[in-house]
């Protein structure tokens, strides 16, 4: 690999949380939410206002962050836990290894099998207790076993899928949220000074269990929380497509004190990873590093927090698909703005090209991200999730969403300039017809797969509609698993 010299090599942070809604941010008007942080690191760099993840859930969106290819390269629209990365697809640790970078995560990988570095020198894991994969301790379990409180990480009770609260039931050091940011000041400080670093920060939360540390969680029921905006579509059960019926049937519609304080324990979590993010930076700081190394801030996918009467990730409206992304780049380089906002659609496979393209590496040929520090602008991105009776897909144009759900043949159009919330579906609007047509050609254009069994003629009619009666859908019975609750270890 030939490597560009004019540059000094620099340092990288990437840093990463889960289920942050891209709008979750003081900086972008959020009246509600406290992120002085995220808001400084977007006034020293460029904050991108339409970055989405094109496939939101975790394991499908970490393939797209790591290997810079979209869901049809790497293999999963699906959140396929049992599959490996593609051995063929150079992943973004491994092309900075090659190019002389020691590489170091610390946190939540999603990989399969978990012990799987996927081209890092070393990973310090913590996998969410999930020990359905052949009983994997992760260092985070280690660090608690060692401390004298082993198998309790979970004995909040709070589940891992669910959105009910309570504060962290442990001293704050034994926290996910601390014991990464501290494992990560460490692998920083433990650095071979003789060689630039990539680093890669991945924080369990915002993601349920939400289980803030009280201090924060206070701050919220003192400060209060907006209320969620439930749009014209939403609000009766019947006309919704069939996926987004089985979607809500994975909860017991919360009362309106449950949503505030799911909203409220959200939004701590949230506060609480900005205010431990400034550890992060100082200890780069001490360490001389500050000025030398670009920090790059991003989600893997959103949450809906009840807005449009729907939770967790997998759907393409805006709090769910599309997420925050920060960058900040060393203190000499000019390639990239300072206070500024970029309104270019940009997407997690485009984090990988970046970052290499900001240290001067050739970008390997596998992938397909952009590199937003060139002048290159999309005209549209297609987003996909799921491959059965829940698939849902989406073109995100200049200024309209199109999205499509195959079970019903459902389409739904939204103008987010004008309706940046999706208040109001245009999907049968007359008035939008020739938008709805050319929004359309380009989703049949992307669609691959068994999807093209939903085209006939050029022209999109999925398959006939279902009905959630216990017989036309009988896999959504009553959750009794909690959407698998964690128990005592």
């Amino acid at each position: 690999m030939i490597i560009n010299n004019d540059m000094p090599q620099s340092n990288v942070l990437l840093i990463c949380v889960d289920h942050w809604p891209g709008q979750l941010l003081g900086i972008r008007g959020h009246e509600h939410i406290l992120t002085p942080t995220l808001n400084q690191l977007a006034a020293s760099g460029v904050l991108y206002t339409e970055a989405y993840t094109t496939t939101p859930t975790c394991i499908p969106a970490r393939r797209a962050l790591m290997t810079g290819t979209k869901a049809q390269t790497h293999g999963d629209r699906s959140f396929n836990e049992h599959l490996e990365m593609d051995p063929n697809l150079t992943t973004m640790p491994a092309a900075f290894r090659l190019a002389g970078y020691q590489a170091f995560a610390v946190g939540k990988l999603h990989v399969y099998p978990q012990r799987s570095r996927i081209g890092f020198d070393e990973v310090i894991l913590n996998e969410e207790g999930r020990h359905q994969f052949g009983g994997v301790v992760d260092d985070y379990e280690r660090f608690l076993r060692e401390e004298g409180y082993y198998g309790e990480e979970f004995s909040h009770a709070m589940g891992s899928n669910e959105y009910c609260v309570r504060p962290w039931h442990l001293p704050e050091r034994y926290h996910s949220t601390n014991w990464t940011t501290r494992e990560m000041c460490y692998t920083i400080q433990r650095r071979d000074p003789t060689r630039p670093a990539f680093w890669y920060c991945s924080y369990q939360a915002p993601h349920p269990p939400i289980v803030p540390p009280a201090e924060y969680l206070d701050m919220y029921r003192h400060l209060g929380v907006d209320e969620p905006f439930i749009g014209d579509w939403a609000k009766d059960y019947d006309d919704l497509p069939y996926a987004l019926k089985c979607h809500r049937s994975r909860w017991v519609s919360p009362t309106a004190a449950e949503i505030r304080e799911a909203r409220a324990g959200f939004y701590a979590q949230c506060t609480y990873i900005d205010h431990q993010i400034r550890l992060l930076i100082g200890t780069l700081r001490e360490e001389g590093l500050l000025d030398d190394t670009i920090i790059m801030f991003i989600s893997d996918h959103g949450d809906m927090l009840g807005n449009h009467n729907l939770w967790a990730k997998t759907q393409m409206y805006e709090n769910s698909a599309k997420i925050p992304m920060i960058l900040v780049p060393t203190f000499v380089d000019n390639r990239v703005a300072h206070q500024h906002q970029d309104g270019r659609l940009a997407a997690l496979r485009d984090v990988m090209p970046t970052l290499l393209d900001l240290c001067n590496i050739p970008i390997p040929e596998s992938v397909e991200g952009k590199s937003l520090i060139k002048d290159q602008k999309r005209d549209y991105l297609y987003c996909e999730h799921h491959e059965d009776e829940e698939a849902v897909r989406m073109i995100r144009g200049d200024e309209f969403k199109l999205i499509w759900f195959p079970v019903g043949n459902h389409i739904q159009l939204f103008d987010l300039k004008n309706d940046p919330q999706e208040m109001h579906d245009l999907g049968s609007d007359t008035s939008c017809t020739n938008i709805r047509e050319r929004l359309t050609s380009l989703l049949i254009e992307n669609l691959y797969g068994k999807d093209l069994d939903w085209v006939e003629g050029g022209k999109l009619v999925g398959e006939a509609d279902r009905n959630i009666d216990g017989s036309s859908a009988p896999e959504y019975k009553p959750r009794r698993d909690l959407n698998g609750q964690r128990g005592w270890r």
